[in-house]
């Protein structure tokens, strides 16, 4: 009989990130781990059940199957466990009133839409109001008083712009601009030299990511190369299902294709010598005590849902 009484929280977390990363690495990375630190809750974990839960000698990390019955366990797990620290972080007394947010609609739809269901189901005395615009108008917008919270790419490298008085900035998560191509078709490849890329019809997300279009664009002019896209789209549905119906290639911010890339709709495409990150920053109003402490829990929740 195996004996779970040893097991923790941690060590499901850790456990399961590395299967869901693929790599030992990867997930130190994405849980603020050290990679022995990692390798020894594994093996911590494998000896209180006595089995092995990871095939060793293989280049990516795959689960044995007592690894995966565990792993399907762990998410379960892992899952409710956030959802009872969420249902508990918004039900304090001071989280009440109005809280207006602005943010790009990718951000908004992918990232956001998700945890706003989950601050409101346990918090009837709170009240969301959610707009999508362009980085530039939601700043014109901030500074006009009209948000209360604002989640954008980090504003000084993206748009050029300073801090609106009374905001302050705390850093959610990294992001990079992929390239990304349809699965269905039979031409696509792999790997590219960025003098490549317009080698297939461009489909464009325009005016979301100014200093990653200048960006683009300059490595482009060292080629001597001009991009004119065949689509453009301030919608990144939209520009997923074009891209989806193998109309053309382009470059998305990772946060918003996911689920394509897991479900084999997209694929991804290497732009060797080409990487462009950025970072997501969750701006927020201190100047009222009562928003600076719906801020604070949100900025939790929206962390710990990123996390999962």
């Amino acid at each position: 009989m195996l004996s779970i009484a040893a097991m923790n929280l941690q060590q499901l977390i850790t456990f399961s990130t590395v299967i869901g990363e693929g790599s030992m690495t990867a997930a130190a990375e994405k849980i603020f781990l050290t990679q022995p630190a990692i390798s020894q809750q594994i093996r911590n974990l494998e000896e209180e059940l006595g089995v092995e839960l990871i095939v060793r000698g293989t280049r990516a990390i795959k689960a044995t199957l007592q690894g995966e019955l565990l792993n399907e366990y762990a998410k379960k797990i892992i899952y409710l466990t956030q959802q009872a620290e969420i249902a508990i972080q918004t039900m304090a007394d001071d989280v009440h009133g109005e809280l207006r947010i602005g943010t790009l609609n990718s951000v908004g739809l992918h990232l956001v839409s998700p945890v706003v269901g989950l601050f409101l189901k346990h918090n009837s005395s709170l009240r969301v109001k959610m707009n999508y615009e362009s980085g530039v108008e939601i700043l014109k917008g901030a500074k006009k008083g009209e948000y209360d919270l604002v989640i954008l790419p980090d504003i000084q490298r993206e748009y050029g712009a300073a801090l609106p008085e009374g905001f302050q900035g705390r850093y959610l998560m990294k992001d990079e601009m992929c390239l990304v191509g349809s699965t269905r078709d039979g031409s696509s490849v792999r790997s590219i030299e960025i003098e490549e890329f317009l080698s297939k019809p461009v489909v464009a997300l325009s005016g979301k990511y100014p200093a990653f279009d200048r960006f683009l664009q300059e490595r482009l002019s060292r080629h001597k190369l001009r991009m004119e896209p065949i689509f453009e789209s301030t919608n990144v549905g939209t520009l997923k299902r074009v891209i989806e119906s193998g109309l053309g290639w382009g470059f998305m911010p990772a946060h918003c294709i996911k689920k394509q890339i897991r479900t084999g709709r997209l694929s991804l495409i290497d732009v060797r010598d080409f990487q462009y990150d950025t970072s997501l920053i969750y701006y927020f109003s201190d100047g009222d005590r009562r928003l600076a402490a719906i801020a604070d829990v949100f900025f939790r929740v929206l962390s710990q849902h990123l996390r999962g």
